[in-house]
């Protein structure tokens, strides 16, 4: 049986941020924490959890500043470090909760971006990570004028809208489409002009600085992405010192591969992944 708790705890200035967790009934032997995308919210999770509860997990997750049920301007932040310093500020009271567990980060997408932006600063706290089609490098798609103009705008109007998230893009499962663009706690207006720059930023320190990067990762990413570049997943893994990393190309998968119709292969790959790092401690 899956129990849920839920709470509140305090972020950057002040604000609430919304988390949850969900456990087994017998003791847990590890603790996964979930960084959702942009967007999005912790609650879109269910087939990572209803896959590792039952196979003694417990998942924790939080929404976002601007994201969610938390506290915030939708889809704005001041800067992309409110992100990670609430994130690790979570993982902490995930360990104070649950000491001596080995703790493996799950980011997808925006997540995937914050969490190797997090493994930066905070790797020794982690077992390991699994980054899920990680926003780390600019879709062709998006032209240089426009990227050019978001940095103006941030600067000048930061809470701007500039482009929107398209919702066909998120999975091959006509199902989980609708039930994302019926999802009151998904924002379907354009991303800020400054969480834009912010983003931008970010993915220039990440891929600078990824070498760094050196504790246990795997990286799984849809061939057939179009709300990423699918080419990002490559990149940071080429990047990263891990001696222990490992790549998956999942052929004409869409971006959310935690919820195509295949959703349960992916899983699979993952939990192996993971139960092969819980052997290896």
């Amino acid at each position: 049986m899956v129990k849920h708790k839920e709470g509140t705890m305090k972020g950057v200035r002040d604000a609430n941020i919304f988390y949850q967790y969900w456990y087994p009934e017998e003791r847990s032997r590890a603790l996964l924490v979930i960084v959702h995308g942009l967007a999005e919210h912790s609650g879109r999770y269910m087939n990572v959890v209803n896959h590792f509860v039952p196979e003694g997990y417990a998942v924790y997750g939080i929404d976002h500043i601007g994201h969610g049920k938390s506290d915030g301007e939708r889809v704005y932040v001041d800067r992309f470090q409110d992100y990670t310093t609430t994130l690790a500020a979570y993982v902490d009271m995930v360990r104070d909760w649950q000491p001596g567990k080995p703790i493996f980060l799950i980011g997808h997408s925006m997540g995937g971006l914050i969490g190797a932006a997090y493994l930066l600063e905070h790797q020794h706290e982690l077992s390991g990570a699994v980054l899920s089609g990680p926003g780390i490098k600019v879709p062709d798609n998006i032209s240089p004028i426009v990227i050019f103009m978001g940095k103006i705008l941030s600067k000048m109007l930061p809470k701007a809208g500039i482009l929107k998230l398209d919702s066909k893009g998120v999975s091959r499962d006509p199902a989980v489409v609708e039930a994302y663009v019926n999802d009151s706690l998904v924002y379907k207006g354009k991303v800020t002009a400054r969480l834009g720059a912010e983003m931008l930023k970010t993915m220039q320190e990440v891929t600078n600085n990824a070498a760094q990067i050196k504790l246990p990762l795997t990286i799984v990413q849809g061939s057939d992405d179009i709300l990423i570049d699918p080419g990002g997943a490559q990149l940071l893994y080429d990047s990263v010192s891990s001696a222990d990393k490992s790549i998956k190309i999942y052929k004409g998968f869409y971006h959310e591969v935690f919820n195509e119709p295949e959703h349960e292969q992916v899983l699979n790959d993952v939990q192996k992944w993971i139960e092969a790092h819980l052997d290896a401690d």
